[in-house]
């Protein structure tokens, strides 16, 4: 069994995003173990990128006070390494294609495989061009993680035929952040990506109370939530891991 799937094995899935390097390393490494303590099952990591398309003014800024502090990809890969020694659950990066470029496509996902990192999403890459990237992710055992959205339409089938490791199913149209409702017709599009494959799916973008993470668990096989843990971030900064271990344990036990 891959370590995606051991994430969906145990009933639905608890998903926090959290932007590497803001405040710091450090404070990263602490709300990484203390969402892991509080029942997260997957981890998504954000390397922080000048001109990250897919996301709302709240990681916007997160990107923005991680690279001001210079954060560098070569230092998330430590950090990564370093949580490897006690994390065990599955760790997925978050970024843009121009990251894996500049640094060299085969370097960065071999380097992924090499640290202990199960999946790579990349939200400014079509489905008709990941053969850009599908084959390195193959070779070295990392998962393309899958993106369908509201306007893939026609194509759901198709992209859900060929997803691994897990789909991110976007929950609304639009960039990243909270939401006070979400009004997608999610059903329908969850029919149809179980109707092309086994590979489990979680929901994300606007999702922040215990109430949406339940619904939308309900609908699919778990929550993702970035935009609610960054808030915290910018709020408390070097004390935020406490606040974001109770609210992952909050959002955990919503969707038991």
């Amino acid at each position: 069994m891959s370590k995606i799937k051991n994430a969906f094995k145990n009933g639905k899935a608890f998903i926090p995003f959290i932007t590497c390097g803001d405040p710091d390393l450090g404070t990263t490494a602490a709300a990484v173990r203390a969402a892991v303590a509080n029942g997260a099952d997957l981890i998504e990591l954000g390397i922080p990128f000048s001109d990250p398309t897919a996301e709302g003014p709240v990681i916007q800024e997160a990107n923005i006070r991680a690279l001001s502090g210079g954060i560098k990809t070569d230092m998330i890969f430590d950090l990564v390494r370093e949580l490897r020694t006690d994390v065990s659950v599955p760790m997925v990066f978050m970024t843009y294609a121009n990251v894996v470029f500049s640094y060299g496509a085969e370097r960065f996902i071999s380097a992924c495989a090499a640290i202990g990192i199960d999946g790579l999403i990349l939200p400014d890459i079509p489905f008709e061009e990941k053969g850009e990237f599908l084959p390195l992710c193959r070779q070295y055992g990392v998962y393309l993680i899958s993106l369908i959205a509201p306007t893939s339409e026609n194509r759901i089938g198709m992209i859900a035929k060929e997803a691994e490791g897990f789909i991110y199913l976007v929950s609304s149209l639009g960039v990243t952040g909270v939401r006070s409702e979400i009004n997608t017709d999610l059903q329908s599009i969850v029919s149809i990506i179980r109707q092309h494959t086994d590979v489990p799916c979680a929901i994300g973008f606007g999702i922040s109370t215990p109430g949406q993470a339940k619904k939308m668990a309900d609908l699919s096989d778990g929550a993702i939530v970035g935009s609610a843990i960054i808030k915290l971030l910018a709020r408390y900064g070097k004390d935020a891991p406490e606040h974001i271990g109770a609210y992952v344990k909050e959002m955990k036990d919503a969707i038991r």
